[in-house]
């Protein structure tokens, strides 16, 4: 569902996953380039209609929030990374995704290895 949002609709949806509950303005100054805050309330109301959005009001005015759960959407948007980036190899992009950066810790490399074992159809 979440994929076949137009791009400023999903930016907003992902933007407002990301920080889990913002206001408008706060959806606005994460956003990578600048909306009208009556565009933002504008894309918000439509993913409220969608059931993507929920609204409450706070102290400091209205919060809105992902409605499906951060861990679906981020497995979407991941599965969407692997598929344009990697064609289709989880493999390819773990190996991407460990070549980026530091040292990974110890518990890390742990559950790196269920997750191989799994993969291979080993047993742990």
């Amino acid at each position: 569902m979440i994929e076949s949002l137009p791009r400023r609709e999903r930016e907003v949806f992902e933007t407002l996953c990301r920080l889990e509950s913002a206001t408008t303005a706060g959806v606005r100054a994460a956003l990578s380039d600048t909306l009208s805050d009556s565009a933002i309330r504008t894309l918000l109301a439509r993913l409220e209609t969608t059931g993507l959005v929920e609204r409450a009001n706070g102290v400091d005015g209205v919060h809105y929030s992902p409605v499906p759960r951060t861990e679906a959407v981020a497995a979407g948007a991941l599965q969407r990374m692997v598929d344009t980036f990697f064609a289709g190899s989880a493999a390819n992009a773990a190996t991407a995704l460990l070549g980026m950066g530091g040292k990974i810790t110890a518990d890390e490399a742990e559950a790196l290895e269920r997750a191989i074992d799994e993969a291979l159809g080993r047993k742990s």
